[in-house]
């Protein structure tokens, strides 16, 4: 008997108990749609955090100022205590950083100043603003900000000192209502002073508990005249690369120009930094180990399956003791007897595995927990391929044990 009657046998055998069949595929269903949708959940978080981490711009380094840092503090200061540095980032830190002999690997720099509490006034509408920057225009280069009404200020703004400012989307659907086009040109009050409003960024998007439209960016002079005063103290200094393969060169000359200007050395510095592509790894670590473990949850589903449609198969060979007898003593060989239970395990379980990937495929169509799950092409493949392994595996045992049978114990079953 050829592997075509097999087959044709195999299939006579899953159509006789259709209803025992689509039960069985269930397992193997279920499997392999959680396999698709957990991966693609774990996939379009990763995606999720990458495009998040990526509206703070692309290559950047965020030098920000610690006070606390290691040493004792003076004679008779306890072993390992802690002291405490007035050291502040200043114009001249951002300014020696553009060095191009020192640092040749960092692009543009941009000096940040900050200030709590303010709120935006235009006409009855008022708005608390997130986030207040006083900064210059290599800002919006480095964190990737372009407007979508309206012009960003430039170096002649922070020069002259203008009262202008760029506004995000949210404040300006506050102040001006859902046309946040019609916010350029506007005088709005910032904590009382003035400001004309040059221009609207474009929509970045929530950020989680963060919202980056939720900003007001002015020139670093017009923050200083009318907010912070003229100190030469800065918040932060943001840093761009010049690309995302020299990230820890321009961190290494960031690190030598900072420790000599502020006598330090990586044991007691006074300032902190955060690169943009060590917290992108840690955050694609986090969501690889979360995957994985998804993946193991939905992988045991399918075990279970497995072990259903042996079960059921083995429930089958009982069945069909008396038929297996009759094949064997017209001529039937092992081989043909296991090609058949095989064939028919192999049937039932791709058939759950490719309908557990259209399910998969329809699941992963919407949001799960504020998350658009994103399937990759590798794990259809995958599922399909794990399908008919476990058709085989699953039904090794039940065919062999059919194919033992001795006929005449087989004809002698009731």
């Amino acid at each position: 008997m050829n592997l075509l009657e097999s087959a044709r046998f195999a299939l006579s055998g899953v159509a006789a108990n259709k209803m025992r069949s689509v039960l069985t595929t269930l397992g193997i269903l279920i499997g392999i749609a959680a396999v698709i949708v957990l991966l693609a959940v774990g996939a379009g978080t990763s995606n999720a955090i990458r495009a998040q981490i990526g509206k703070l711009g692309t290559n950047v380094l965020t030098v920000n100022r610690s006070t606390a840092v290691g040493g004792r503090a003076g004679a008779g200061a306890q072993p390992g205590a802690s002291r405490t540095r007035s050291t502040n980032l200043t114009i001249e830190d951002e300014q020696a950083l553009t060095d191009p002999v020192l640092a040749p690997d960092i692009a543009r720099t941009a000096p940040i100043v900050q200030a709590q509490g303010v709120t935006g006034t235009y006409s009855n509408a008022t708005h608390a603003v997130a986030s207040f920057l006083g900064t210059s225009s290599s800002y919006f280069d480095i964190s990737d900000s372009t407007v979508a009404s309206g012009a960003l200020f430039t170096d002649a703004d922070t020069q002259a000192a203008n009262p202008v400012a760029v506004i995000g989307n949210t404040v300006a659907a506050d102040l001006f209502g859902n046309n946040t086009g019609s916010a350029v040109g506007q005088t709005i009050q910032l904590n009382g002073q003035n400001f004309t409003v040059a221009g609207v960024l474009s929509i970045k998007g929530s950020s989680g508990q963060n919202d980056p439209d939720d900003v007001v960016v002015v020139p670093l002079s017009a923050a200083q005249n009318k907010f912070t005063g003229y100190s030469p103290t800065l918040a932060s200094i943001t840093v761009q690369a010049k690309s995302a393969e020299v990230m820890n060169q321009a961190q290494n000359e960031l690190q030598m120009i900072l420790d000599a200007r502020h006598h330090v050395d990586a044991s007691n510095r006074d300032y902190q930094i955060r690169n943009q592509a060590q917290i992108l790894t840690t955050a694609t670590t986090t969501t690889q180990t979360l995957t994985t473990l998804l993946g193991a949850v939905a992988a045991i589903s399918l075990l279970v399956g497995g072990i259903g449609v042996m079960n059921i198969m083995l429930v089958t060979v009982t069945e069909r003791t008396r038929e297996i007898g009759i094949r064997k003593a017209i001529g039937a060989s092992r081989g043909s007897i296991v090609a058949q239970f095989l064939i028919e395990s192999l049937i039932i379980s791709v058939i759950g595995g490719v309908v557990g990937i259209v399910i998969g495929f329809a699941g992963s169509a919407f949001p799960i927990l504020g998350v658009q799950p994103e399937v990759q092409a590798w794990t259809v493949w995958v599922s399909l391929a794990v399908s008919a392994f476990i058709g085989l595996v699953f039904g090794v045992y039940p065919a062999n044990k059919a194919a033992k049978l001795r006929p005449i114990d087989a004809l002698r079953y009731e």
